[in-house]
């Protein structure tokens, strides 16, 4: 039981960190790595770029320390993630055998994790940077907070409110059904089910793909749900968050949770694990609280800084019509709604938004 020792040490020594950013005066600004406008937008001095994972000429050096470096493919989110979905299999899930009939008590159980998980995950991210405010606006991108009264946008006239609604009433239910779904489909034979000791390297390996085929899934759903029809009915309710914070991640229209969540689905056609598409489901329940911080770093000492959120993604809920992958593979490149942090890129979008809402 290593890994999880590792991982307990792993949680508590960043917890460490943030409680240590608590009270420190902060030495390290957001002025020196980035510019704030006017308008109290921050935007980053380094432009944005996708890593070197379908690059040519290929550089391998480069792609090794891309992959195993700090910060890179592996450290230190996914890896994080990675212990999480570990820890969650075997301490907070029922057994297979059990999973092998659909009943209320297993099913409960797999729910109220994925509620308690919620609350603990994105609830610390919202109570850290938005409750406390421990370093401000530093690295905010955004230098307004959302709205928390008297925004007729919101139900509950408030950004928080609605958002933690929409998580809970329809998020968490669908995540959760599809994931008992799979559960059953394995656990009684109707799927593929691998073995590790049979097949390691394919084990092993899955997890270093299960990231790629959720960017995959994530751009093409993303772009399904960005059709005119899609977005006026459905698509609208996640934007209105043009200021997101960490309870905006999920909070989307349940039909846009049944697309979204579909890709836990894609492990019923892929030879696997039930712990790899464990993994993409505590990836696609949780990791957009943090892709949705609104900061690009969380202070960590006086000096040093970790990158926590994605600017790609906050530049999508800015503009709409940009940056509708997660950066791993350049999709948006490659079909042409690429914004890479520039101010030329800023004009081209603006163009694109007035074309789209002219629609």
């Amino acid at each position: 039981m290593n890994f999880i020792v590792l991982y307990f040490n792993i949680l508590i020594n960043f917890i460490d960190i943030i409680l240590k950013s608590i009270n420190f005066i902060l030495m390290i600004k957001d002025s020196d790595s980035g510019s704030r406008d006017k308008r109290g937008y921050w935007r980053p001095n380094k432009k944005l770029n996708y890593g070197p994972f379908l690059v040519w000429p290929f550089k391998p050096f480069v792609f090794i320390k891309w992959l195993f470096g700090y910060p890179g493919f592996i450290f230190p989110w996914n890896i994080l993630y990675i212990f999480l979905t570990l820890f969650v299999w075997f301490f907070l899930t029922p057994s297979i055998e059990t999973m092998k009939t659909f009943s209320i008590d297993w099913i409960s159980i797999v729910f109220l994790r994925n509620v308690v998980l919620t609350i603990l995950i994105v609830g610390a991210w919202h109570f850290f940077l938005y409750m406390r405010k421990t370093q401000k606006t530093e690295f905010k991108y955004n230098i307004k907070w959302p709205d928390t009264k008297k925004n007729k946008t919101f139900l509950f006239h408030s950004q928080t409110y609605d958002n933690i609604f929409w998580t809970f009433a329809s998020g968490v239910p669908i995540w959760t059904a599809y994931e008992t779904l799979m559960y059953w489909l394995y656990s009684s034979g109707k799927i593929p089910f691998i073995n590790p000791s049979v097949n390691p390297v394919w084990f092993v390996l899955l997890f270093f793909l299960t990231p790629i085929i959720h960017e995959i899934h994530f751009y093409f759903a993303h772009r399904f749900t960005h059709i005119k029809f899609m977005y006026k009915w459905v698509h609208y309710l996640h934007h209105k968050n043009t200021n997101p914070g960490p309870w905006s991640g999920i909070s989307m229209h349940p039909i846009e949770h049944i697309v979204y969540f579909a890709g836990i689905a894609i492990f019923a056609l892929i030879p696997s694990h039930p712990l790899h598409m464990l993994f993409i489901a505590m990836r696609l329940g949780l990791a957009p609280a943090q892709g949705h911080t609104g900061f690009d770093k969380i202070v960590a000492g006086e000096k040093s800084s970790v990158d926590i959120s994605i600017y790609q993604h906050f530049l999508h809920h800015k503009y709409f019509e940009c940056n509708y992958s997660d950066g791993i593979i350049p999709l948006d490149k490659w079909f042409g709604s690429f914004h890479d942090g520039s101010e030329e890129s800023d004009a081209a979008m603006k163009a694109r938004a007035l074309n789209f809402h002219s629609k």
